[in-house]
């Protein structure tokens, strides 16, 4: 067994199959598919079911990937902590994120860090959830992850490093039911339409916890598709509750941006593994939490490494 043939596999596993790995690698499928069978036998049995063209996990092969992912991770932490003994001059840092979160604080962060460090890139890689993203750091996909959550971030045996929390604020058409500059009250949301997000996210969850008070307001649109809401919001379908990463982008493409009463904020943090991270990611990890700085509305919260 040797850690390319372990690329190889987290290829098939991460791109879905052997034709989809096989093209991301620039390998013909027969050298893939035969370098797949080696480490099979190498390691006594079956890592997939080959049923047509689709390749299912085996048990064996679902219970390889955390390692395989961490034998991967050390050979490339190996690798970049001798390259940057000359300076951090290359390398790749990987990320994932939630899609509000990759709008801000996520472009600052990447903004300064790519102005010091040009010749490193960012991957961003998309997280639905803030369990997503903590199951993308935790079984190795990723380096480091930017989430947000209604509550304090939870314990997943990884290293938390909050930033600054974001309020929700409520965006509206500019000919809207709610007059410019006047905070909304939540329970005024009563009887309106609204676009919501998915189950898991923040802004749901705030959506669920009105309607559980008895704030009698109803889903229009529900997307996990979160470029859509500002369209949806903008032709008129409802209304939505987003964080405040949205004002810019909204208030440029014409809608209201209000703030809601009482005031209510979103947690956000960047999280690790509580391992060696790439002198990349640990450039990176440095610069986000030492430069960020609360933007309009947002409260700063103290950096906290303690491991979760």
């Amino acid at each position: 067994m040797d850690v390319r043939q372990l690329e190889y596999f987290l290829a098939v596993v991460d791109h879905g199959g052997f034709n989809r790995a096989a093209s991301a690698l620039y390998l013909s499928q027969p050298s893939l598919s035969q370098s797949i069978r080696s480490l099979e036998r190498d390691l006594g049995s079956d890592l997939f079911h080959r049923i047509g063209r689709r390749a299912v996990l085996t048990d064996a092969g679902t219970a390889l990937i955390e390692p395989a992912r961490a034998a991967v991770r050390s050979l490339e932490l190996a690798r970049a902590s001798v390259e940057s003994v000359h300076g951090l001059r290359g390398g790749r840092v990987e990320i994932a994120t939630m899609p509000s979160q990759s709008i801000e604080p996520l472009t600052g962060m990447i903004r300064r860090f790519t102005q010091a460090h040009p010749e490193v890139s960012v991957t961003m890689r998309a997280a639905a959830t803030p369990e997503d993203v903590t199951r993308m750091v935790r079984t190795g996909v990723c380096e480091l992850g930017l989430l947000a959550s209604p509550t304090p971030v939870p314990s997943h045996h990884l290293r938390v490093h909050p930033l600054q929390g974001q309020r929700f604020v409520l965006l509206t058409p500019p000919d809207g039911p709610f007059p410019p500059g006047v905070p909304v009250r939540r329970e005024e949301l009563a009887g309106r339409r609204l676009v919501v997000g998915q189950r898991g996210t923040g802004m749901r969850t705030y959506i669920d916890a009105l309607r559980a008070e008895g704030v009698g307001l109803t889903v229009a649109v529900e997307t996990e598709h979160r470029v859509a809401i500002l369209p949806l919001v903008l032709s008129g379908v409802g209304l939505a509750v987003v964080t405040e990463a949205w004002r810019d982008i909204a208030e440029r493409a014409g809608a209201r941006v209000l703030d809601l009463e009482p005031r209510a904020v979103l947690h956000i943090a960047l999280v690790s593994r509580p391992t060696a991270l790439t002198p990349a990611a640990s450039v990176f990890l440095d610069c986000a939490t030492t430069n960020a700085t609360p933007g309009p509305g947002r409260t700063r919260m103290p950096t906290d490494r303690r491991a979760l």
